[in-house]
């Protein structure tokens, strides 16, 4: 997304109710692809040179395709290493406790051979859930308690912060257990910026939703932004209303 909103300032902005015809899938930009099958324990070979952004090869198709089977999306299975491959770099980095970096460090690759899996927030909030872990700014899509999608996110910065619509806030994710209720497919406007496919867990308040902008810090107004290329078939996966979405600072 562009911007974010508090709940106070953009009420009236999303009145217009959605729809049972607004869950169906939108034309989205990027491509709807679902991450990738179980994972085994074969990590990339390592290379004499860094693997980074920019950087194309059988050494990136092979670490892409080991994203994948932990359940991290880095695009297309294509030997580029771009924007969704760093986005699942990044993912990954954070749930090892890794720096995050733009590059496929040595500790990196010593970890794609014996990952950690995410930590479990709520196992008794339901066998299908999204868990987003503040702390390490990591969503986690669960399906019948294994882990379908793992993403990189950025959610409040805690900054305060004024709408042009008037009114000021501090800039905070809320912790606790939530249920998405609505979806708004494409973008909209709202008083801090644009949202991209949004999914609604806290009236018409809080969101998960597609940003063009998704750094390694949290820097959203409260709501919590996925890269573009996930937002694309994120609401997919989902059951909408009713998927419980657990929001933790563990």
């Amino acid at each position: 997304m562009r911007r974010l909103w508090m709940s106070a300032l953009v009420a009236p902005v999303l009145a217009l109710a959605v729809s049972a015809a607004a869950l169906a899938a939108p034309s989205a930009p990027a491509r709807p692809a679902a991450p990738a099958a179980r994972a085994d324990v074969t990590a990339p070979a390592a290379v004499g040179r860094v693997l980074q952004v920019g950087a194309r090869g059988l050494s990136v198709r092979a670490l892409q395709r080991r994203l994948a089977q932990l359940k991290y999306y880095p695009g297309s299975i294509d030997g580029h290493f771009g924007t969704s491959t760093l986005e699942a770099v990044w993912a990954f980095q954070e749930v090892q406790g890794l720096p995050g970096e733009d590059f496929v460090s040595s500790a990196m690759q010593r970890a794609l051979a014996h990952p950690r899996a995410p930590r479990v927030l709520d196992r008794r909030a339901g066998p299908n859930r999204v868990e987003i872990n503040l702390a390490i700014e990591v969503l986690v899509l669960y399906r019948n308690n294994h882990v379908q999608l793992i993403s990189h996110v950025s959610t409040g910065g805690g900054y305060y912060f004024c709408s042009p619509g008037g009114g000021c806030g501090v800039a905070i994710t809320p912790t606790g257990n939530f249920r998405t209720l609505s979806f708004i497919p494409g973008w909209i406007q709202v008083p801090l910026g644009e949202m991209y496919n949004s999914v609604f867990f806290i009236g018409t308040a809080f969101a998960m939703h597609g940003d063009t902008y998704v750094p390694l810090a949290p820097v959203s107004h409260g709501c919590v932004r996925l890269p573009m290329d996930i937002a694309a078939f994120f609401h997919k996966l989902l059951k909408i209303p009713g998927e419980p979405v657990i929001i933790r600072r563990p």
